[in-house]
């Protein structure tokens, strides 16, 4: 049997769990957010390579209501941007509005009753007035067409589906690709390994980033007066490509 609702939002990555939030600050509860895993956090839950951090400074990579004072470092590890989401999605009661395990497998528009039918994996189907999409592709690994990889022996995986349980200590390791994702990790595996072989297409513009941990100091005057995170000046790139730039710390 169907499920009535208002507003149907596909994800619980910042894009989602903002929508809802804004929703709830509208007054608005008559909605559900879609949510294939079993926890909220997007890429950030998905994405758990060693290094995977965000690639801009975390104060322009969070919320504007919901600052935290609290950044370990200035572009803070991927562990700390997942536990903030989760905190984020408990402090505004979202969990109650999501439906877990719930992967949205396609939608249709009625126009005589001018309204969406949602289906999900599983035969579920979702009716509402809206549907915002809030979902994203950079959990979703690309394999590339290897000649000749079904013949590899040892362990192969993507970045984006890291093997914790495999130890690349003293093995040599080929990795392919050199986007934001394998910036990354690679330094951080490289000491450890025999040998690395990295396999690059296309060499991308690689900046020195300034990373830093946060004081005590700091992070008390955040604490004490939340509008010092805040830039002081707009960003002279562009607020979008800013984003975008984030977005790829997950991406291999």
């Amino acid at each position: 049997m169907a499920e009535e609702t208002g507003v149907v939002i596909v994800g619980t990555g910042f894009s989602g769990l903002g929508m809802a939030i804004q929703l709830r600050k509208e007054g608005r509860d008559d909605f559900v957010i879609l949510e294939k895993a079993h926890d909220v956090g997007g890429t950030w839950r998905d994405n758990s390579y060693p290094g995977c951090a965000c690639d801009i400074p975390s104060h322009m990579y969070s919320f504007s209501f919901e600052q935290n004072p609290d950044w370990s470092r200035a572009y803070s590890p991927q562990p700390e941007i997942w536990r903030y989401l989760r905190e984020v999605a408990d402090k505004h009661d979202l969990r109650r509005f999501v439906r877990f395990g719930q992967e949205m497998t396609g939608a249709r528009w009625d126009a005589e009753e001018n309204r969406w039918h949602v289906a999900t994996k599983g035969g579920g189907e979702f009716v509402a007035n809206a549907l915002v999409a809030g979902v994203g592709a950079l959990h979703l690994p690309m394999i590339p067409e290897l000649p000749g990889i079904e013949r590899f022996a040892g362990p192969a995986f993507h970045s984006a589906r890291w093997r914790h349980d495999v130890d690349l200590t003293g093995k040599k390791v080929a990795v392919i690709g050199t986007g934001a994702s394998a910036i990354q990790f690679v330094p951080r595996i490289a000491p450890d390994v025999e040998e690395l072989t990295l396999f690059q297409r296309t060499p991308p513009w690689v900046m020195p980033k300034a990373d830093h941990e946060m004081s005590g100091r700091t992070r008390a005057l955040f604490r004490a007066f939340p509008p010092a995170q805040r830039p002081t000046a707009p960003c002279s790139t562009g607020c979008s490509k800013h984003a975008r730039s984030a977005s790829t710390a997950s991406r291999g």
